[in-house]
């Protein structure tokens, strides 16, 4: 008699055994490991920088306060505040746009006619994402004020807590979560229904582009209109004092003369390129009445720029002074001290150590350093030296004059003083902690270069110099352009170094704007530190587009 083996009793297949249903737990378990990272981005990230936006724009001390609007970039910069935020608005309002020109683009490309089903869900996610926006910063004024709520009783954990969460009870507050949270109830089953029913290769791709053009959209439209009801503001108390303020005619002519700026450099780069000489002339007219007329028209950014905080001027000033004497020579004593210490020379590894041990000690012990070495006494290692040469003893770090003045006598303008004396030790200390770490860079950078090029370069009768100037330098040039990088942002941020060192007596000739910020902020004014700081943000960002935009043309990547 044969013996049947026992059959196994059969599963039953479900939703999530399907081709279908396995997608989705991939997708989940992708996005469910994604989270963490993207609690962290937004939490320590985007949050931090739109909250001090949120502040920047109210009357906040120790507590908030009345919102201000942009009264704060105003007494910061004067009326081109409102001239920036226009450009930021209708900036914002262009790159939706464009975002939605990629849309149609992509979509073309990838003869996906159905993708514009997703603009819908797009926009609806963009507006969710608003309204959570407008929920969250309408709570938050009332959860820092949880301190003056709680004041005069008995305090205790139990009415911290009590009084953070009835911070979400204020009418203010239960009214935007109402609103957001019918936007969530609306956008989720709209966006989960758009998936099921319109299946599109890139669906996530095309769903984002949607959602980052409605971002856009909604905020160049607030920040718009914010900024137009701020300036009707400022033209109606104008009024009333007397007064007028030509806020519109300077938007409109600035406006005109950067975009003039703007089309001479478009016409430059087309005449550069083409080789037809017949209208090689004509171009070049053109160039030059562009910028002509763009000159003429930007002379009007002194009249808005006529009421402006003189301490964020001077704060930049000393800033630019900084980063003009600092990164170029940090990056070319790198440089040197990088291709010496590449050649097969006796103890390079101990010399590698001795330049990059600046980097890695403490500030705090090298600054204290530096300022014994260039103390003003008469025994002090600094004027003993230049003693040596005749030079009478010199204040350093407590000198607030400017080294061009000192040098060539009191003729010279305070426009072109250069920075002070006080400022150029700073910068020498600066020099001195970061020639090391570029060298560093470098060598890492001349390590990837191949030794066949070299080589072949010496076959065909190549000196040192050829092979440094046509070789080293342009296969070096992703290395330098991250160096040249870094070190602007980080001389623009400088904050410790200086903060160690300024001395009495020349506080306004060495403070960078971070001082100005930083004591701004420990007044406390926290709204006008942060105003400070999206100015500082702006600048930085102006000149990271600016060099990315040079090193497009001028990086050789291989």
């Amino acid at each position: 008699m044969a013996v049947t083996a026992k059959q196994k009793p059969k599963r039953s297949s479900g939703f999530f055994d399907t081709k279908r249903g396995r997608t989705i737990v991939e997708n989940l378990t992708a996005y469910a490991f994604l989270t963490p990272a993207m609690l962290v981005l937004f939490i320590f990230g985007i949050f931090p920088v739109a909250f001090a936006f949120f502040v920047s724009l109210h009357r906040w001390r120790r507590f908030p306060g009345d919102f201000r609007g942009l009264d704060n970039y105003v007494d910061a910069l004067g009326n081109f505040a409102f001239v920036a935020f226009f450009w930021l608005a209708l900036g914002a309002i262009l790159y939706g746009i464009y975002t939605l020109y990629r849309f149609y683009k992509e979509e073309r490309q990838d003869e996906q006619p159905r993708a514009y089903a997703y603009i819908i869900p797009g926009g609806a996610l963009a507006i969710a994402i608003a309204l959570f926006t407008r929920w969250l910063f309408t709570a938050i004024p009332f959860i820092f004020n949880v301190p003056e709520r709680v004041r005069g009783q008995e305090l205790s954990r139990t009415l911290f807590v009590s009084e953070f969460f009835n911070s979400f009870t204020f009418p203010e507050v239960t009214a935007a979560a109402s609103v957001m949270l019918i936007g969530m109830v609306i956008t989720i089953p709209l966006v989960l229904l758009s998936i099921n029913t319109v299946k599109i290769k890139r669906t996530q791709h095309y769903l984002s582009l949607a959602m980052l053009a409605g971002l856009a959209f909604i905020g160049g439209v607030v920040l718009m209109q914010l900024t137009v009801s701020e300036i009707d503001i400022a033209i109606a108390e104008a009024l009333e004092a007397g007064t007028s303020v030509p806020i519109w005619s300077q938007i409109i002519i600035i406006s005109a003369g950067a975009g003039l700026m703007g089309v001479a450099l478009w016409l430059w780069n087309n005449t550069v390129h083409d080789q037809n000489a017949r209208f090689y002339v004509l171009r070049v007219l053109a160039v030059v009445a562009a910028v002509i007329g763009g000159v003429l028209l930007i002379q009007e950014l002194p009249s808005a720029f006529a009421d402006h905080d003189d301490d964020i001027a001077r704060g930049f000033g000393v800033t630019v002074w900084y980063a003009l004497f600092s990164v170029p020579m940090q990056i070319s004593l790198g440089l040197i001290l990088a291709v010496l210490l590449f050649q097969n020379i006796r103890g390079k590894s101990f010399f590698r150590l001795v330049y990059f041990l600046p980097y890695i000690t403490p500030f705090v012990a090298t600054s204290v350093v530096f300022s014994l070495l260039f103390s003003p006494n008469e025994a002090s290692l600094a004027n003993q030296f230049i003693g040596v040469f005749g030079i009478e003893k010199q204040d350093w770090l407590f000198e607030e004059q400017g080294i061009f003045q000192l040098m060539l006598g009191e003729f010279v303008p305070d426009a072109f003083a250069g920075p002070s004396l006080a400022l150029m030790v700073i910068i020498l200390y600066n020099i001195w902690i970061y020639a090391g770490f570029s060298s560093v860079i470098f060598l890492a950078g001349l390590g990837g270069i191949p030794e066949d090029v070299y080589e072949a370069a010496r076959i065909d009768g190549a000196t040192w110099w050829h092979q440094f100037r046509y070789i080293t330098i342009p296969l070096l040039s992703p290395t330098t352009f991250f160096l040249i990088l870094v070190a602007t942002i980080g001389t623009f941020q400088a904050f410790t170094q200086i903060f160690l060192m300024r001395k009495n007596g020349a506080y306004d000739a060495v403070d960078t704007i971070n001082l100005y910020i930083y004591e701004e902020i420990n007044a406390p004014d926290y709204a006008y530190g942060s105003a400070m700081a999206f100015v500082l943000f702006a600048v930085i960002l102006t000149l990271t587009l600016i060099q990315n935009r040079i090193a497009s043309r001028r990086v050789f990547y291989g």
